[in-house]
């Protein structure tokens, strides 16, 4: 069959899309925006390293090359190396342009906050001051404060950082497991003191979408109620295992900006993971102008930064993200690649294209593996393939319990 022969293939007529099924418009609004806490949650992980300063250099253009808009990149307030970091990397951020907002964490304390002012004078650009103070019952009890004291602690710091000309987003640790009448004042207080954003946090993990949609919705009340234009930032930990679930809930049901680290990492179990958000979103659709095929070279320079070492069946960058020895998956693999069709070989036995992220689908040789696999493996390689190589290599695959590697191929291939 010649090429104008060929039927022609319509990759919208090869998967039937349930995600897509009744859906009712626009997922998510226009206009959302992406807060990296890689270099701040990220590094209360107590499991990871401080990175130095090139790593962090190097993090910051990798954030900006993916679309990252903001990233917290630090405690300027918690030692010198913490200060002097933060100035270093507001520097890099100027000296070269980046498309990156850059933002700073503090208690509110004022002896927080008039750090952040002198980077910010320093290095001649707006610092972000994200202000924070626990909100729930439970940490009024353990910390011995009451709903005065919190509102007293936080004008205070707000005011500093206002009058310095700094954009403020409140920070209430704990929300979705504060009461509404505390939450309601302190919100108030915050926009009548000249807040930008509220910060909704969901500290521990607890929320639930359930959770997620009526705080969202009780936040935005407020806001419309005050009649201020202020912004809601959804930053959720991953204790119940929902923190990437509840970030894209959280832009659906109002939520303007959501954080999110490299790999997950923070405190405890971490936070949401800003690779998947970003890449679910995406793949829904929503960020079509996004060039994302920098994500591989962001999570393995963060984890290279920390010290963090990748599961191997981690989304996306994980070893085995894209990797089969399947007989039937690789022979479905190959099949489609010979259609001569890239779309359809990167999807037809993957829900993520590898190639939309930098990476492509690989097939090995294991005790699951058929023939196709070994022929597909030598033809790559450029190794002539013989029916007495072919079973050669198939017999140890299928005698062993794992997959072969490279070096125990190719010591068959140089044996026979």
């Amino acid at each position: 069959m010649t090429d104008s022969t060929k039927p022609e293939l319509v990759h919208d007529k090869l998967v039937f899309d349930w995600n897509e099924f009744g859906r009712k418009g626009r997922i998510i609004p226009p206009g959302i925006t992406f807060f990296d806490e890689t270099l701040r949650d990220g590094l209360q992980n107590p499991s990871v390293d401080d990175p130095s300063i090139d790593k962090k250099l190097e993090l910051l253009h990798l954030m900006a090359k993916i679309g990252i808009h903001a990233a917290d990149i630090g405690l300027p307030c918690s030692s010198q190396r913490a200060f002097d970091d933060v100035l270093r990397m507001c520097q890099e951020i100027k000296d070269n342009n980046l498309p990156l907002g850059v933002a700073c964490a503090g208690r509110t304390v004022v002896g927080d906050i008039t750090p952040m002012i002198e980077i910010s004078q320093k290095a001649g650009m707006p610092v972000e001051v994200y202000t924070f103070i626990g909100s729930s019952p439970i940490r009024q009890f353990a910390e011995g404060w009451d709903l005065d004291v919190i509102l007293k602690h936080s004008a205070e710091a707000i005011d500093v950082a206002v009058k310095a000309g700094l954009e403020v987003a409140y920070v209430t640790e704990d929300t979705t497991r504060a009461r509404p009448e505390s939450l309601a004042s302190l919100f108030k207080m915050a926009i009548d003191h000249g807040v930008s954003r509220l910060c909704v946090c969901d500290t521990v993990g607890h929320a639930t979408p359930d959770g997620v949609r009526n705080l969202i919705g009780f936040t935005k009340s407020i806001i419309v109620g005050s009649g201020a234009k202020v912004g809601i930032d959804w930053h959720g930990h991953n204790d119940r295992g929902l923190a990437l679930e509840n970030a894209l809930w959280a832009l659906e049901y109002g939520a303007d900006r959501v954080h999110g680290c490299a790999l997950g990492i923070g405190e405890r179990v971490g936070n949401a993971q800003m690779e998947l958000i970003l890449l679910n979103l995406k793949l829904l659709g929503l960020l079509e102008d996004q060039d994302l095929s920098a994500m591989l070279d962001y999570c393995n320079t963060a984890a290279e930064a920390v010290g963090w070492t990748i599961p191997i069946n981690y989304p996306l960058v994980g070893r085995d993200a894209f990797r089969t020895a399947t007989g039937v998956h690789a022979a479905a693999i190959i099949k489609a690649q010979k259609k001569g069709d890239a779309w359809l070989a990167d999807r037809v036995y993957s829900g993520v294209p590898a190639g939309m992220f930098g990476r492509e689908q690989e097939i090995c040789i294991g005790y699951m593996s058929g023939a196709s696999n070994v022929k597909y493996w030598l033809a790559q390689r450029g190794i002539e393939v013989t029916d007495d190589l072919v079973a050669a290599i198939l017999g140890a695959a299928k005698q062993g319990k794992h997959i072969l590697s490279e070096e125990e191929v190719m010591t068959i291939v140089n044996g026979s």
